[in-house]
């Protein structure tokens, strides 16, 4: 379950982006509309408490993962670029609402990891993060060895997802465990 009091990054500042104060942003998010759409956000350097600020604009880059948004106060390349390297964040509670069968990837952390073996359930695991920078990569945790490995989540490898009883089940390629 996601804690609604806590804060979601959904994109990172790469760099800026012209001479008028915009930046550009790599989508952490499923939601486009987080770097659409106007409204309060917050920034995080790290290791410091976030802080408010408000989108004013954005646009997709074509055929890119990246966004070029605007921020309220930022009407130079110079304050733009001071900016690098910062989170954009949203509460945990803005999430958007879902349909019947889908989750938020959020939800897939501290789910327990099965394999099928035999016709029978082996609890393996836990999801302990999740890491996204080409494609989303499970972060789980082996309980024979404290091992940690990282699985694609792809439909080929994790064909079941019950986020109501709190499992995943993978289907692993054989070797991929063991890397």
């Amino acid at each position: 379950m996601i804690n609604k009091n806590e804060w979601l990054t959904v994109g990172l500042i790469t760099s800026c982006h012209g001479i008028n104060g915009q930046v550009k942003v790599k989508s952490l998010s499923d939601f486009e509309e987080r770097f659409l759409k106007p409204g309060i956000r917050w920034l995080q350097k790290e290791n410091e408490p976030p802080s408010k600020i408000e989108l004013i604009s954005g646009f997709k880059q074509p055929g890119k993962g990246t966004f070029i948004v605007k921020f309220q106060g930022i009407n130079t390349r110079n304050h733009a670029d001071q900016l690098k390297k910062f989170k954009i964040l949203v509460k945990a509670d803005t999430l958007p609402k879902l349909k019947k069968e889908e989750f938020h990837l959020l939800e897939l952390i501290n789910l327990e990891v099965k394999t099928l073996e035999n016709d029978e359930l082996k609890k393996i695991g836990k999801v302990i993060n999740l890491e996204n920078e080409k494609n989303n990569l499970l972060v789980i945790e082996l309980f024979k060895n404290q091992k940690i490995v990282l699985i694609p989540f792809v439909k080929e490898i994790v064909p079941i997802v019950d986020i109501k009883n709190n499992f995943l089940i993978i289907n692993p390629p054989n070797g991929l465990l063991e890397l």
